[in-house]
């Protein structure tokens, strides 16, 4: 036995001695890679640009086979692949690990020394950077590879026909670069190709890609998504693929009927895509013939039909996406009845689809996604989770019912959806408290509840989501207290977004948050009234929102240490003092908001990245010529600038040339002084241009016509003299907002103006503008339509987002603020002037949308317009102080909406015409006319005259009131010619004195009104 147990054992030493020596014998044979390839790929590197140095290992002393990206034939040494694709990005939600991607990719030129490299088989540049290089014609004579990826690189120009020569290529991959092709007969001698695809390269000239790709016996996989693809050939030129198995012809335009007769052939198609094809029509019958089909996409596309019954015939459908197809009818029960292997539902965006999710779809026990979002479900929640709480529960990872008009309580039965990672319930009616089993989902990472009824307040277990990454809660009810707990172990969170509720923070001054988020919005929450000290150790913080949180501090010093890293900070609306520091350093920040707080000082200069500035609503003051002219040499990249409400003072500087990104430029309520600087006039972007209540004088300077996209000029509360500019109404085709108001502008109202089609808001109030009133104002074709909510905003887009216009209108006596809603408000204000002659009866009655006139204080004659009653959207009528005459129009009744009307002071006479909303007006409004009825004390006789009082007093007494009438004329003559005499003979004294008169006359008139 001995003897045999030391036999064993010498066997296995002799054994392991041999292979040992086998693998010695083995490693003596590597030789490494080939000197002559090495030398080819370093001057392959000479030629590259490699910003993060990712070919550092690329070093003539070390094996080439053992460089970055390098891959070698172990037997020969030779290399068999190049592997230089950027490393994909998978979360492109952090601008960090953008950057840092973006700054990885390899560029400059491609260096024909790879023709050195006879074996390569395997080539891949892709997600790099080659931007104005063309596809080099070189790598056609690389007859060896099989794989060729270029795709995402930036090259750009003609494909080269040349890659037709590679016989052996089995994967072609060129999506994505700024391409064209002329043919594709270079294709037919690829007869190993496999996978090809030419997505997002420009196809438009190619007739022949159909047969072309139908006849590559080996293609499996085809994707022609966004190639400008149209016509189609005639089918019977068309040799079919059976082995086609992947078609993606996404996002072209092809003729309905072509298209899906040919793909019914593919009889072994297992994925196809034709989103957004303009495909229309009821979804084809023929389709459900594709037996083989795991994957189906037809979004984006004008289907106009409900979903067939047909569905469950697919026995292997795996993936459905009808999304925004104009789907229509109901829910159907068919989809519940696909088969077990199908988990992925795409029927989001079909407005006019309805109904419930039918109770059957708890059948669907391996749903991994169902997508539901804009569906009008208008379901109860509680019975959606409870159907989908089944079997599906054990499978399902995202649910997305955003603004499916569902309502009720979310109950506790979400914990059981143990696989749930991505949970969308934005934009419903959902009320009630957050349960407590939201903290038990354990794979939640995204949560969307903005945009509901929720309340309560934020539950404890939310702080057990150890895996959540983006929470957005914003726009709910919830109120109550915040603390530690609720972020105890949230260390993955990046977005927390959760303003618009009433939230209070409530945690330790030392407190270090688990987290390092890149999104934080607690707008609204109370934070203060101390700076937020936690904030410091937000070290990755990109967008900030702090507004209206209560905080009654100065910015400490660390926090500007920090504001290099944000893109948005919002510190709005809370009582933040102190001054701006330079904030030069906001590096990458595309919205900077700082307004309605006690920021004092000078205006500091920023980074000309900034796309948006709001400082307005501070106390900064100062010369704001530092901030504007201190970077001459330099283009800013500003898009808004408001510094609106603060008491910034001196002249405008004309330096305006370097910010011609400006579209809105917002300088009102501040103390400027001088001219309007020239240089405003080369900011031919600029759409709002706001200078209200300085003391700016001068002419309307003749460059800014050359703004011609200008939608917004208020020039209001100023000193500007000279006449309205006729150039206007030829330069400036865009204008909806003219407000000139509280000017000294004198002259006519030039016909010149009518040219403004889109004109809805007219103020031309408060000057000393003459002549009569254009008889072209009907050309104002906006303020002849309705008001409709579907009117285009009145707002100004930009790359950081989309901002409402603002303007300030006197309506209904009132001054009052329009933002958000100003697309509604149709306005004409010429009162305070001294305007002449007759009212345009025709022309002033076809403005039917207009909300509000106002002619008062003026001089004109004639009388009311008797088809005002045809202005039915009017709200606010003011005609008083004029010299009006007539009765008032019998029309006027028709005025529904009429809430506002003032005829004081005319020379109208009879009854009041009867409607509810004239009787209802104060009498003030009647007053200094010869009118009687409701509202008036004066009652109407038969002919509709003012009854007389009856005198029967003794005849001394009219003797004595015959005495002082006497007393009084003499008087009236004494007074007349020894005060207002010289006022008949010096014109400009009697016009000066009668609008002073009539000034102060109104002035004491609407303060009667308001003590009343």
């Amino acid at each position: 036995m001995a003897m045999a147990a030391f036999v064993t054992i010498l066997f296995l030493l002799i054994a392991a001695a041999n292979l040992s020596i086998s693998s010695c014998f083995q490693n003596s044979n590597y030789v490494g890679c080939i000197e002559e390839e090495k030398q080819a790929l370093l001057r392959f590197k000479q030629d590259l640009i490699d910003p993060s140095n990712r070919l550092a290992s690329w070093v003539g002393h070390r094996d080439c086979c053992k460089w970055a990206g390098v891959v070698c034939n172990k037997e020969t040494g030779y290399v068999s692949e190049l592997r230089l694709n950027n490393p994909p990005l998978n979360d492109y939600s952090s601008d960090v690990k953008y950057k840092a991607y973006e700054m990885s990719k390899l560029g400059g030129q491609l260096n024909p020394s790879l023709l050195g490299l006879k074996n390569l088989i395997h080539l891949d540049l892709s997600d790099n950077n080659f931007v104005g290089n063309s596809i080099p014609e070189f790598i056609g004579s690389m007859v060896s590879l099989r794989y060729l990826n270029l795709s995402v690189s930036g090259f750009q120009g003609k494909v080269p026909h040349q890659l037709g020569n590679l016989s052996n290529l089995q994967y072609l991959d060129l999506q994505a670069n700024r391409l064209y092709v002329e043919n594709l007969q270079w294709l037919s001698g690829l007869s190993f190709l496999e996978f090809l695809d030419l997505s997002i390269i420009d196809l438009s000239t190619t007739t022949d890609w159909l047969q072309v790709v139908t006849k590559l016996p080996s293609l499996l996989e085809l994707r022609l998504s966004n190639c400008l693809l149209g016509e189609l050939p005639l089918l019977e030129d068309v040799n079919v693929s059976s082995s086609l198995t992947v078609l993606d012809l996404s996002w072209n335009w092809f003729d309905y009927s072509l298209i899906h007769r040919w793909i019914f052939r593919l009889s072994n198609l297992m994925s196809l895509n034709l989103q957004a094809n303009n495909l229309q029509g009821p979804i084809p019958d023929n389709l459900q013939n594709l037996t083989s089909l795991k994957i189906l996409d037809l979004s984006f596309n004008y289907l106009s039909s409900g979903l067939p019954n047909w569905f469950h015939s697919f026995s292997q459908l795996e993936y459905l996406n009808f999304c925004s197809c104009n789907l229509q009818g109901s829910m159907s029960t068919a989809i519940s009845n696909l088969s077990s292997t199908f988990n992925n539902l795409e029927i989001s965006f079909n407005s006019e689809l309805s109904g419930k999710i039918p109770r059957s779809f708890g059948k669907l026990c391996n749903l991994v996604s169902i997508s539901l979002t804009g569906v009008k479900l208008g379901q109860d929640i509680s019975e959606v989770v409870e159907i989908l709480s089944g079997c599906a529960s054990n499978t399902l990872e995202s649910v997305y019912m955003g603004r499916c008009q569902l309502s009720g309580h979310l109950i506790n039965q979400l914990g059981r959806f143990n696989r749930l990672n991505l949970l969308s319930l934005w934009g419903n009616s959902i009320s009630g408290p957050i349960p407590e089993s939201l903290g038990e989902l354990p794979s939640l990472k995204t949560l969307y509840l903005y945009g509901n009824k929720l309340n309560g307040s934020l539950p404890t277990n939310f702080g057990k989501l150890a895996k959540l990454e983006d929470a957005v809660i914003s726009q709910n009810f919830l109120e109550g207290v915040v603390s530690e707990v609720h972020f105890a172990n949230l260390t993955r969170l990046k977005a927390f977004i959760a303003h618009g509720n009433s939230l209070k923070l409530k945690v330790d001054a030392d407190w270090v948050p688990p987290f390092h988020v890149e999104a934080l919005a607690l707008g609204s929450w109370q934070l203060g009234p101390r700076f937020p000290s936690w904030l410091q150790s937000q070290e990755h913080l990109l967008n900030l929102d702090i507004s209206n949180s209560g905080i009654f501090d100065s910015v400490p010093a660390w926090f500007w240490n920090l504001s290099y890293q944000f893109t948005v900070l919002d510190l709005s609306h809370n009582q933040i003092y102190g001054q701006i520091p330079s904030i030069d350093v906001f590096s990458y920040s595309l919205v900077i908001d700082l307004s309605s707080n006690k920021f004092m000082g000078p205006l500091p200069r920023v980074s000309s990245r900034v796309a948006a500035l709001d400082v307005s609503n501070n106390s900064l003051s100062g010369s704001i010529s530092n901030f504007l002219c201190g970077k001459l040499n330099e283009l800013s990249g500003t898009q808004v600038l408001n510094l609106a409400d603060n008491h910034f003072s001196d002249e405008i500087p004309d330096c305006w040339g370097n910010w011609q990104t400006l579209v809105a430029i917002k300088l009102a309520n501040n103390k400027f002084s001088g001219k309007i600087p020239g240089s405003l006039g080369s900011l031919s972007s600029l759409q709002s241009l706001s200078l209200r209540n300085n003391s700016l004088s001068g002419e309307l300077p003749l460059s800014l016509r050359n703004c011609s996209n200008l939608v917004s000029i208020d020039f209001s509360q100023n000193n500007f003299a000279g006449s309205i500019p006729t150039w206007m109404g030829k330069w400036l085709p865009n204008i909806k907002i003219l407000s000139l108001h509280s000017n000294k502008l004198h002259g006519a109202i030039p016909d010149e103006l009518c040219a403004l089609n889109s004109l809805q808001i007219l103020d031309l109030g408060q000057n000393e503008l003459s002549g009569t009133i254009p008889r072209c104002i009907n050309n104002f074709q906006a303020m002849i339509t309705k008001n409709d909510s579907a009117t285009t905003s009145i707002s100004y887009a930009t790359s950081s987002g989309s901002y409402f216009e603002d303007a300030l209108l006197v309506i209904k006596g009132r001054v009052v603020e329009y933002s958000t809603t100003l697309k509604l408000v149709r306005s004409m204000d010429l009162s305070d002037n001294l305007l002449s002659g007759e009212i345009p009866n025709k022309q002033i009655t076809s403005l039917q949308g207009l909300q509000s006139l106002n002619l008062s204080h003026n001089l004109l004659t004639g009388r009311v317009p008797e088809n005002i009653g045809a202005m039915r959207e009017l709200e606010s009528l003011d005609l008083s102080m004029n010299q009006l005459s007539g009765e008032i129009p019998q029309s006027i009744s028709s005025l529904t909406f009429l809430s506002h009307l003032n005829l004081s002071y005319n020379n109208l006479i009879g009854k009041i015409p009867s409607s509810t909303q004239l009787q209802s007006v104060s009498a003030s409004s009647f007053v200094g006319n010869k009118l009687c009825g409701a509202p008036l004390a004066e009652i109407c006789n038969e002919d509709n005259t003012t009854s007389k009082i009856e005198n029967d007093g003794e005849e001394s007494k009219g003797l004595e009131v015959e005495w002082k009438i006497v007393s009084i004329t003499i008087g009236f003559v004494v007074g007349f010619w020894g005060v207002l005499g010289p006022l008949i003979l010096n014109r400009a004294w009697r016009i000066e004195y009668y609008q002073f008169l009539d000034r102060m006359w109104y002035r004491i008139q609407l303060l009667f009104l308001a003590i009343n």
